[in-house]
């Protein structure tokens, strides 16, 4: 089964909700806590790299990071793909080399290009039929039919909620599984959103972002397919640093990790037991012949 038929059977029985990763370690964590899918951060990628977001990272370097946390867990990845990294060549581009990398699902987005993080201000929108016609490709290069290509729109802060709906609707229109609203600005635009396009709707939840703070639960009342925490462990991450560098250069001498395990309980959750297995397995033929 393909990682876009278990995310389309995971939004059947109700919202899922995809807490944001940067890298198999934090893929990994998401997988164990119990949630039924991760979403690949644009953001946290580029900040893995040395830059912020905005719009620096490649194509290439975007699908390569997606494949490697595909690879690393069994949950179906959903990942961020900007733009789509030029027209609709690139986005038939994008998906391909998407999908090929096991992800099961991603979004593009009608910014002008470079891009920057939908809760920053300052940003540029693409021509509506520029992004209709980059949905229709992207929508057109998919193989594996549940693999989705969710539209998200930026167009809320430059051009208003109404064209933000507007665009929606026409993503929809144009073959898109699914309409990513960006930055709702209050809690009445944040429930109206559902509401007013015709599709399956995503919630984007940033920490101090344009989008007011709401319980899952209540995002699922909204009537909201899906929801993403793209930051929630990248800063997490940054806040644990920063306290365990503090306390090690106050004492002068090594913190109680926040995850206090040995080496081998921190190898083991990342595949030592499957590696492990390795090491004897195909010398056993052998044994058993000499044996005989």
């Amino acid at each position: 089964m393909s990682k876009g038929k278990i995310f389309r059977d995971a939004l059947k029985r109700g919202m899922v909700t995809a807490p944001g990763c940067f890298d198999c370690i934090t893929a990994r964590s998401i997988e164990r806590a119990g949630f039924e899918a991760v979403y690949m951060t644009g953001a946290g990628t580029a900040a893995t790299l040395g830059y912020p977001d905005y719009g620096l990272v490649t194509m290439s370097e975007m699908a390569d990071n997606a494949g490697r946390i595909a690879t690393a867990i069994k949950l179906p990845v959903i990942a961020d793909a900007d733009t789509g990294y030029g027209n609709e060549l690139n986005a038939i581009r994008t998906v391909r080399e998407y999908e090929k990398r096991s992800v099961a699902g991603l979004h593009i987005e009608d910014q002008g290009f470079p891009k920057k993080c939908g809760h920053l201000e300052d940003k540029t929108i693409a021509p509506l039929e520029d992004y209709v016609a980059k949905i229709r490709a992207a929508v057109s290069a998919k193989v594996d039919p549940d693999f989705l290509i969710i539209a998200r729109t930026d167009s809320r802060a430059v051009l208003g909620f109404e064209e933000a709906i507007r665009r929606a609707n026409a993503a929809i229109a144009a073959g898109a599984d699914m309409a990513f609203v960006e930055a709702p600005q209050t809690l009445d635009e944040t429930a109206a959103v559902p509401k007013l396009v015709k599709g399956p709707c995503m919630l984007n939840m940033v920490w101090k972002g344009k989008t007011p703070d709401l319980p899952l639960e209540e995002a699922a009342r909204l009537g909201y397919a899906f929801m993403i925490l793209p930051g929630v462990l990248t800063r997490t991450v940054v806040g644990a640093c920063d306290a365990a560098l503090a306390e090690l250069k106050a004492m002068g001498r090594h913190p109680v990790p926040q995850s206090d395990i040995t080496p081998q309980q921190g190898f083991r959750l990342n595949g030592a037991d499957e590696w492990d297995r390795y090491r004897t397995q195909f010398r056993e033929p052998a044994r058993q012949a000499a044996a005989e």
